[in-house]
Order: C-alpha cells, then structure tokens, then sequence
C-alpha cells in the first residue's frame, strides 16, 4: 500500500492540474520500481495498491519498496520545482492463504503507522523547501524580511499590541510574500508596468499564500493575515475589498512598514526614494491607503529610527 503525501497541499495551493502532475509523477516511479508481471491500481485520491504475485518473502518485499524510495530521491534532486517533491508511506502484508481484506487491511494499518512518523517531518520539509525558494527572490526578501520585521516590532512595542498580536505580525513579516513563490518570473520581475491580466495574476499571491499557510502547522495561525496583507484603509484593496478596523491590525501595521521599504530599496519596478520623500509618500496616503492613527505612530518611530 502506497499513500503520497501532500496531495491536497499542491491541489489547494497550486490547483488540480498540479495535482495531477504529480500522481502521474508518482504512478511512473511505480511502474520503475516494480517487476513487469507485478499489478499498480491507484484506489482512492491519493492512495495506490500494488499486487506482487508469486513473493513470500519480506526481504523481496522490501527491495522492492527501497528502489521505490530510490527513485523517488532520484526524481526530487531532478525536479526544477521543489514544491512537487514527492514524499509516499508505504507498508505491506503477504497472503499466507488469508482473505484479501485481512491482507489489504494489515497493509494499510503498517503504512499508517509509517505515515504518522512522517506526515510531521514531511510538512516541515515543505515548509523549508517554499521559504528557501522565497529567499531565493532576491529583490523581495534581500534584506527586506529583516528590515520590516525590525520596524514592525518597534511600531508594535509603541502601540503596545498584545503579544499574542505582535507574534503573528512578526511572524507575517516574514511570510507574507510566501505566495509570490508560483508567480512567474516575468511578471515578478518586470520592470515596467504590468498589464490588467499581469496584475490579476500578482494579486493572486495573496490567496496562494493563504493556500500555503493553511496547510501548514506552523503558519495556519497567520494564514488570515497573509490573505489580507494588501487591504487598504479605505477599501479599494485586494483580495476581499475590506475597509478600516474590519481590516486586521497585524496587516495594517505590515502594510505601511512593507510600503516604505519597498520604497526605500532597489525593486524591479520603482525608482528609489529618499527616506524623506518615502515618508511624505505614506502622509500623503493616510486614511485612504493606511490607518491615519498608525501612519502617526509610524511617523514617530521612523524618524527615531533614522
């Protein structure tokens, strides 16, 4: 019994045709590893049977499940989209003249109690994988998580939010872009303006991002805040159009902190701005784009920090 693990991950997070690609990726590794007379059959979403005739034997067995775990290690360092990596609990159970539920049914309970110990590290390497892939974006995350991090404490210290508040906006400084991992590069990083479909395409990192964080341990706490993040004040933001106090602090906080330092440093699509000039910018923005009372505090805080 095989049953792959993070299927509804990639189909939520990155739609059903990627979710296809990767039980197709699956099935070919099996059709790999086993022998030309032995039966595949996926049975259930993301679950697959394979009947090995004429073996009483458990090391045959395991030979087989290890070249199946071998080329899954093979597929995974080949793949250029590290998101898809393949992770599968297998187990199994030999006929020994019992009836073939009692044989599936002991196959799957030894590939449950497989998949418990790695459903866990499993989701934790993926959570790895997409925050390595988000550094690798230089121009969003050089530099930048650290700095809005930074600020947002001082501001949250100032207002003096709760901690519990002030946890999750440190810890959606550092994830709120998480989304942006399955835009394209070309429309990322194009330097001049984008198209209407260009731009419909990067307000999407929002909801991709919230896709993400929800099936995550660690995130699905900043999981809401990651799909408000680009909400404005006056309730021309994106994606739920939601205005003033229905707008959550932690994104309110973010949202003038990210803004002066997108401002501030080098970003495809923008000439920099002096720190003056940025924070005339956001005055000039309060109560239509940022909360006036946090655009006060942010005022106050910049200016000592500079």
């Amino acid at each position: 019994m095989c049953d792959l693990n993070g299927l509804k991950f990639i189909n939520d997070a990155l739609g059903h045709s990627s979710g296809d690609e990767f039980l197709k990726s699956f099935a070919d590794i099996l059709k790999k590893s086993v022998r030309g007379n032995d039966i595949i059959a996926r049975i259930g979403g993301d679950e697959f049977v394979v009947i090995l005739p004429q073996i009483n034997d458990r090391e045959e067995i395991k030979k087989i499940m290890e070249r199946i775990k071998e080329n899954i290690e093979k597929y995974n360092e080949s793949i250029r989209n590290k998101i898809l990596r393949l992770s599968v609990a297998l187990g199994c159970s030999i006929g020994d003249n019992k009836e073939i539920d009692e044989i599936l049914k002991e196959a799957d309970d030894t590939m449950y109690r497989n998949k418990l110990l790695t459903k866990e590290s499993s989701k934790r390497q993926l959570l790895s994988v997409l925050m390595a892939m988000l550094s690798e974006r230089d121009f969003v995350t050089s530099g930048h998580t650290q700095r809005v991090a930074d600020l947002c404490k001082k501001i949250a210290q100032k207002i003096q939010l709760d901690e519990d508040k002030k946890n999750r906006l440190i810890l959606l400084a550092e994830v709120h872009d998480l989304g942006k991992i399955v835009i394209p590069d070309h429309i990322l990083k194009k330097p001049g303006k984008l198209t209407d479909e260009e731009w419909e395409i990067m307000r999407s990192h929002t909801e991709k991002g919230y896709r993400f964080a929800i099936n995550s341990h660690e995130l699905s706490g900043v999981a809401d805040l990651i799909l408000k993040h680009h909400e404005r004040w006056d309730g021309k933001g994106y994606p739920l159009g939601l205005k003033e106090e229905d707008i959550p602090i932690e994104c309110r906080i973010l949202s003038l902190v990210d803004a002066y330092d997108a401002m501030t440093n080098l970003r495809p699509y923008n000439k920099v701005k002096s720190h003056e000039e940025a924070v005339e910018e956001i005055k000039r923005c309060s109560g239509t784009q940022f909360d006036p009372y946090l655009v006060e505090i942010f005022e106050e805080v910049i200016e000592k920090a500079s």
